[in-house]
């Protein structure tokens, strides 16, 4: 039924939103791509598989520890693997991204030791419920997922215009140095920038987790790939990019596995984005002024 369908591809792309959030926070303020954003997110969704599906503690509190434990991760990224590098004279402008890939290969590995190869299963107290409203059926993990998925892009949306700390953020985005200039603690504001993005991947594992009911050690490549690629088509470092990014591609891939052919959903998903791209290469949301001011 097209409005389940339109209902599954929704909180779908509420979910790969949030991913992309995390990425387009992190570009926005460095310039450049998190590579080990996916494996942060992997070890949010692990979180929620320990205390939830292991230790049956209320999912509350796994959306809680979650958040701590991605914000240490991102922390710790930010201050041994990335911020060393911005102190140094003559740094190539790769050396970060491949200090992130680093991460990225450190924290697979890791969830591999901890936790075994293979999927584990996450099972809720609610993943069996479902509401029903005339012909279509919702579960009540959808309403949940979508919810949190809003209220979160809200909450950063108003934060980032309305407070203080949100408009110095932008303010280190728009230009380091300006900022630093009218008094901003940029490297404050760095950091800050990647344990918040960190945090937001954490609470999309767990989501994730609720939607699949399963979570497995390389989940964090498939969803990185995604979460990348949804930046792209909504304008690097853009947050409205992001959100209607993640929406298109949730959209498109649920309509793909409905109507097509399910073996081919991320092919033909992604050959949608080239398609908006070759008619918009700056992405949807992105501007020539905003590729420029590096």
């Amino acid at each position: 039924m097209l409005v389940e369908q339109l209902i599954n591809g929704i909180t779908l792309g509420s979910i790969y939103a949030i991913v992309a959030l995390g990425y387009t926070l992190v570009f926005g303020v460095l310039g450049i791509l998190n590579m080990a954003h996916g494996e942060i997110f992997m070890f949010g969704a692990f979180t929620g598989v320990v205390l939830v599906s292991e230790l049956h503690a209320p999912l509350w509190l796994a959306f809680i520890a979650a958040v701590l434990i991605t914000s240490l991760l991102g922390y710790f990224m930010e201050r041994f693997a990335l911020r060393p590098l911005r102190r140094m004279q003559g740094v190539s402008h790769l050396a970060p991204l491949i200090s992130t890939i680093g991460v990225s290969i450190f924290l697979e590995n890791l969830a591999h030791f901890l936790f075994g190869a293979g999927n584990h299963p996450f099972q809720t107290s609610i993943s069996n419920v479902k509401i029903q409203l005339g012909n279509v059926s919702i579960d009540m993990v959808q309403i949940i997922i979508f919810l949190i998925s809003v209220v979160l892009m809200l909450l950063l949306s108003v934060w980032l215009s309305k407070t203080k700390a949100g408009k110095a953020l932008r303010a280190t985005a728009e230009n380091i140095e300006t900022a630093a200039l009218l008094g901003v603690n940029t490297k404050k504001m760095i950091t800050f920038t990647v344990i918040i993005a960190s945090a937001m991947g954490g609470i999309a594992g767990i989501l994730v987790g609720m939607a699949f009911n399963s979570v497995n050690p390389q989940m964090g490549l498939a969803i990185g790939l995604k979460g990348l690629a949804i930046i792209i088509l909504g304008g690097m470092g853009n947050i409205k990019g992001a959100m209607v990014g993640g929406l298109i591609l949730g959209l498109s891939e649920t309509l793909i596995v409905a109507y097509g052919e399910s073996g081919y959903r991320d092919a033909i998903a992604f050959i949608i984005i080239i398609l908006i791209l070759l008619v918009k290469p700056q992405g949807l949301f992105g501007s020539k002024v905003s590729d420029a001011r590096r």
